[in-house]
């Protein structure tokens, strides 16, 4: 079979075609590339949706409020499943406030997007159809969860949804910035792999953005960042303001993170105490990853440690502190 008519070009066709300087970012630094996927993530209840919704005002607006500087005004389409359109929309109009009708022309929504399923093809074809009627330069999809019917920790399930999200991404052109949430126990220095479904996601994004809450008491959020493309960022603080619904820098930065120290015995006695007195081996070392804040591969070996030197006894799959 012969390929399409005009699919095959040479390298010079190709370097003719190249544009003389690569084009900016949506948002800089690097955080959203042309036709990039941005995926967001955190744990429940930590300001994920209000962030992403100041990013697409931000976005629509061409204002970086944040500290995110965003070269030009780009249409956004924000489909979002968990809230009624009326509280959004009221949501919204308290964000609004600061901007004025900057963003009102160019930031749209989706007031059909919840039971479409991006699994399903005709729910792909919805999604596809929006992106066309809005014109989106930026699609923001909040939560993906709630787009699709996949199990998450079926690794084969995850990348064919992933390849919806690159469907959906080819049909529209636009950039994608996907709202996910993070598996249960995740490390200090975990990003990207912090997802679930993670060895699918790394496949398909370009960008990751974790958020973590310093303080259950403030409300101040740590933003990491782990990007394919672009330089490596340090972590940033921001604070929400409760009555603008607004995220802005703090004036402190976080400090370098702590550094790592051996898992004690003492350690993992409390993370058995914690959980109970029989207890699965994924669940104990997510439980010594939470206390201590070490990697995965950390809490691994000091569960092996732990058997050797008798602080902990394997039994049929359960461990439990000696009689």
């Amino acid at each position: 079979m012969k390929p399409a008519s005009g699919a095959v070009r040479s390298l010079a066709q190709l370097l003719v075609e190249q544009p003389a300087a690569a084009p900016a970012c949506l948002v800089e630094p690097g955080l959203l590339p042309p036709q990039g996927i941005l995926f967001v993530g955190g744990e429940p209840k930590v300001g994920k949706s209000l962030l992403v919704a100041n990013l697409a005002l931000s976005l629509a607006a061409g204002a970086g409020r944040m500290g995110f500087p965003i070269p030009a005004p780009r249409r956004v389409l924000v489909c979002q499943f968990e809230l009624p359109v009326p509280r959004f929309v009221g949501r919204l109009a308290t964000m609004r406030r600061a901007l004025g009708a900057a963003a009102d022309q160019f930031l749209l929504v989706d007031t059909r997007a919840a039971g479409h399923l991006l699994s399903a093809p005709q729910g792909l074809g919805h999604f596809v159809a929006a992106a066309q009627a809005a014109a989106a330069e930026v699609i923001v999809l909040d939560p993906l969860y709630s787009a699709h019917d996949q199990d998450e920790n079926d690794t084969r399930a995850m990348a064919a949804l992933c390849q919806s999200l690159l469907r959906l991404r080819d049909a529209s052109r636009a950039a994608l910035i996907v709202v996910h949430h993070v598996r249960k126990s995740i490390g200090r220095h975990e990003i990207g792999s912090a997802f679930r479904g993670s060895s699918a996601l790394h496949a398909v994004g370009d960008s990751y953005l974790l958020l973590t809450r310093p303080s259950p008491q403030l409300a101040t959020v740590e933003l990491r960042f782990q990007f394919r493309y672009a330089a490596p960022q340090p972590p940033r603080l921001l604070e929400l303001n409760l009555q603008t619904l607004w995220f802005s820098s703090t004036a402190a930065s976080p400090g370098p993170a702590a550094p790592r120290r051996k898992v004690e015995r003492t350690d993992v006695a409390q993370a058995m105490a914690n959980i109970g007195d029989s207890v699965r081996y994924t669940d104990l070392r997510g439980q010594i990853m939470h206390l201590t804040e070490c990697s995965k591969r950390t809490a691994q070996l000091a569960i092996t440690e732990a058997c050797r030197e008798g602080w902990i006894v394997q039994a049929d799959g359960h461990y439990r502190l000696p009689l």
